[in-house]
């Protein structure tokens, strides 16, 4: 698995991931690379035999206390295989060398499968956004992490009660 950092010429084979996993409401190319040009965030892709086959993002603004995860997607004939994990993992890992103290989410209610890895990865839900994502008409679940509370690494110890 290759994961490494996102450049403006990754830009198509995002938009044809986003496309493919997002059919109703997938951003625009502009909202995209402008996205890819912030220096308030981190974009990784995964590469597979020099094809990109997965990317994610999170904001992170460099000193802030809290983070947001923007996107994860792979391709579908790739899912299940770890690589959304690890892109969840290297996005927690790039907020917290920014500075973030707790890091949020919105995945959709239809979305069991990454629902579910994100509760595995110690995301916690605190909210519902109703009708959020349209034009589907489905709702938010809004998660949130601690990344004080879970070390991300194996040989990070826990801070009680940070």
């Amino acid at each position: 698995m290759t994961l490494r950092a996102a450049t403006p010429a990754d830009l198509d084979a995002i938009m044809a991931i986003e496309h493919r996993s997002f059919p109703t409401d997938a951003w625009s190319s502009e909202t995209m690379a402008a996205e890819l040009a912030s220096a308030h965030g981190v974009y990784l892709v995964d590469e597979h035999d020099g094809e990109v086959i997965g990317y994610g993002g999170v904001r992170a603004l460099q000193g802030s206390a809290d983070a947001d995860i923007q996107t994860i997607a792979l391709l579908a004939e790739r899912r299940g295989e770890g690589r959304g994990r690890a892109l969840l993992r290297a996005l927690l890992a790039a907020a917290r060398a920014r500075g973030a103290r707790e890091i949020f989410l919105d995945v959709r209610a239809d979305n069991p499968t990454a629902a579910g890895l994100y509760l595995a990865e110690g995301f916690e839900e605190i909210g519902r956004r109703p009708h959020y994502y349209q034009p589907d008409d489905v709702e938010a679940i809004v998660m949130r992490r601690d990344l004080r509370r879970h070390p991300l690494f194996a040989e990070e110890p826990e801070e009680a009660n940070a």
